[in-house]
C-alpha cells in the first residue's frame, strides 16, 4: 500500500496516511460549458486589483476567456439596453445577475487533499473547495508526487469537477527517489532536477541544512520553479526566514522563522528546559510564546520589513489553520461541521497523540491568551508588510486543527481583515496576489486571479456584497434577522463557480458534500 506523510518535514508525529481515492470522473449535469459565448448581465463587478467595485457591468466569456467587461449604464438606472453585448447564435448561454456581485475565484496557495483516515474521497475535498468559491489551489503537496500530477492535469482537462491545481512537492518524494536519501547538495540537485523533469511546478521545502538549502534554491530558480518554506522549529535555529530568503526562496508559509528573523535579546527561542519537541501541545503552545520577544516597529523589525521588500519576498501566512489555539471552542464547534464534517475528518480532529494537529491534551486559558497576543503581533507585521507594497497572500492548510476545506479558506479572508486589511486589500491578496506568486518564477504574465479581458475565466458571483462581509462567501452564508418576518435566516453562500469558463452550481456541491456525510454517517450508526 502506498503512503504518504501528511505532516511536515521533521514533524512528530509521523502521521501515515494511505493515498485517496481520485476525483471521480465528471459526470453529464457537473457544470454546464464551456460556452462559445456566455455572458453575466447586470453584475457589479470587484476585479481583483484592488479598484473599487463598479456596475453595472456585462461579463462576455468565450470558451474558457473573459473577452469583454461592458459597462451598460449606472446604478439605481435603468439599464441602457443599446450598449449591452449580443449574445449571438451557437452554444450560448446568459446569466442574469442583477443585484449580483462577482469577484476572481479565490486562489489558496496551502493545500493538503485529505487522505485515509480522514477524508478518503478527494471528490469530498474538491467539491468543498469549489463551493467556497475556490478555482486555484496549491498543492504543497496534494498527495503522492505521481498521484498529484494526474490529478492536476485531469483537473487542467476539466475530466473532473475541482480546482486549478498547482503542484509543489518536498524534496526526495517521487517512486525513483523512495530509497535514496539526499545527503548532499549534489543530491538536493539532482532531485530538483528530476521533479523538473516530472512535470513538478515547485518545491515545498522545511528548514534544511543551510548548504542543502542553497543547492534546492539555486537549481530551482535556475529552473523556473516556484519554492515556499514551513521553516519549522526544529531547524530554524539554522535557517529562518531572512536567511532562506536570501538565498532565493519565493515565499514563506505559516509563521515559523519569522520572529526568530529578529529576536532582540536571543539567537533560539528560549524553550522551557523540559521542552520535547514531539509533543504536539509543548510544540504548538510554546510557539506562540514568541509573542514577547520580538519589538514591532524596532530596529530589527523595520530591518526585516525593508529586507523581505527587497527581495519581493512573498508570505503566505495561514492564519487560519492556528485560529483554534486561541478560541478551541468556537473552532470545535463550527456552524458547518454538523452537515459538512465527515464523521472520520471530526475524528483526526479530536484530541491525540497520534494525529498531527490534534493536540488538546489539556488547553488552558493561559494557552489561549497566548495565542491572542501573539496573533495581535503577526498579524501587526502582516499588515505593516502590507502598507509597504509587500505581497501577502492566502492559504488554508485546511484537514488540520477543526479547520474544514474550504471554510478554513474564507476565515483567512477573515483574519486578513482582523489584521487590518481593507476588504478589497484581502480580496487582492486572495486573487491577483496569490496568481502573481504562482506565475512569478515562470517569469510570465498572470492568467488569472484578475477580471479583466485576456485572462482565465475563474469567477465567483454571490447575491451579498463580500466587501460588506466575508461572511457571505461561507458555504453556510451568514446569519442575518429578517424584520419582515422576526426572525433570523442565512444569507448568501456562493451561487456559481465558474472555473475555465465552466459554470458550477455551489450549492449543489455542497448538497452533494452533505450526501458524502450522509452515507458515512449512515454506514456508522448501520455498525
Amino acid at each position: 500500500m502506498k503512503h504518504f506523510l501528511l505532516t511536515t518535514f521533521l514533524i512528530i508525529p509521523m502521521l501515515l496516511s494511505a493515498q485517496m481515492m481520485g476525483g471521480p470522473d465528471r459526470k453529464p449535469g457537473e457544470g454546464e460549458g464551456p460556452y462559445d459565448r456566455l455572458i453575466i448581465r447586470g453584475v457589479t463587478l470587484i476585479d481583483g486589483t484592488g479598484g473599487p467595485p463598479r456596475g453595472p457591468v456585462d461579463i462576455v466569456v468565450e470558451k474558457n476567456k473573459i473577452v469583454d467587461v461592458a459597462n451598460v449604464g449606472a446604478p439605481h438606472v435603468p439599464i441602457d439596453e443599446s450598449r449591452r453585448p449580443k449574445l449571438g447564435t451557437g452554444n450560448t448561454k446568459e446569466i442574469d445577475a442583477t443585484g449580483k456581485y462577482l469577484m476572481p475565484g479565490i486562489v489558496d496557495l496551502h493545500v493538503h487533499t485529505g487522505g485515509v483516515p480522514k477524508a478518503p474521497e478527494a471528490e469530498y475535498v474538491y467539491k468543498l473547495w469549489m463551493a467556497n468559491g475556490i478555482t486555484t489551489v496549491r498543492g504543497v503537496p496534494f498527495g503522492d508526487l505521481e498521484w498529484s500530477l494526474k490529478e492536476r492535469e485531469r483537473s487542467a482537462k476539466n475530466e473532473i469537477v475541482a480546482p486549478r491545481m498547482v503542484s509543489f512537492h518536498r524534496i526526495g518524494n517521487g517512486k525513483e527517489w523512495k530509497d535514496r536519501k539526499i545527503l548532499t547538495p549534489e543530491d538536493a540537485r539532482a532531485w530538483v532536477q528530476y521533479a523538473k523533469k516530472k512535470g513538478v511546478d515547485g518545491l515545498k521545502l522545511g528548514a534544511h541544512e543551510p548548504s542543502i538549502m542553497k543547492a534546492v534554491l539555486e537549481e530551482a530558480n535556475s529552473l523556473g520553479m516556484g519554492s515556499t518554506a514551513h521553516l519549522a522549529q526544529s531547524g530554524v535555529a539554522q535557517m529562518n526566514a531572512i536567511d532562506a530568503a536570501r538565498l532565493g526562496l519565493t515565499s514563506m508559509t505559516h509563521f515559523y522563522g519569522l520572529f526568530e528573523s529578529m529576536y532582540e535579546n536571543h539567537d533560539v527561542q528560549p524553550f522551557p528546559i523540559d521542552i520535547n519537541y514531539g509533543d504536539e501541545q509543548h510544540r504548538f503552545g510554546q510557539v506562540a510564546r514568541q509573542w514577547n520577544l520580538v519589538k514591532p516597529g524596532g530596529e530589527k523589525w523595520n530591518a526585516l520589513l525593508d529586507e523581505f521588500l527587497k527581495l519581493d519576498f512573498y508570505i503566505n501566512p495561514t492564519m487560519t489553520i492556528y485560529s483554534a489555539g486561541r478560541d478551541v471552542m468556537r473552532a470545535r464547534n463550527a456552524d458547518w461541521h454538523e452537515k459538512y464534517t465527515l464523521p472520520s475528518q471530526m475524528d483526526f480532529f479530536e484530541p491525540s497523540r497520534k494525529n498531527h494537529g490534534a493536540y488538546w491534551f489539556d488547553w488552558t486559558t493561559e494557552d489561549e491568551v497566548a495565542w491572542k497576543k501573539y496573533y495581535q503581533v503577526w498579524m501587526q507585521f502582516l499588515n505593516e508588510y502590507k502598507n509597504m507594497g509587500g505581497k501577502v497572500t492566502v492559504g488554508s492548510d485546511s484537514g488540520f486543527i477543526y479547520q474544514l476545506y474550504g471554510f478554513g479558506t474564507i476565515l483567512e479572508l477573515e483574519m486578513l481583515q482582523e489584521a487590518g486589511f481593507h476588504p478589497l486589500e484581502v480580496v487582492r491578496a486572495a486573487t491577483m496576489h496569490g496568481a502573481e506568486e504562482i506565475f512569478k518564477p515562470l517569469g510570465k504574465p498572470i492568467e488569472f486571479g484578475v477580471v479583466r479581458p485576456g485572462l482565465l475565466a475563474d469567477m465567483i458571483i454571490v447575491d451579498e456584497n463580500p466587501l460588506q462581509n466575508f461572511k457571505v462567501l461561507y458555504g453556510t452564508g451568514a446569519i442575518r434577522l429578517n424584520d419582515e418576518t422576526g426572525k433570523p435566516e442565512r444569507v448568501g453562500g456562493i451561487e456559481y463557480t465558474i472555473k475555465d469558463g465552466i459554470i458550477y452550481d455551489a450549492k449543489q456541491l455542497l448538497k452533494d458534500v452533505e450526501t458524502m456525510v450522509d452515507k458515512q454517517k449512515k454506514e456508522r450508526a448501520g455498525k
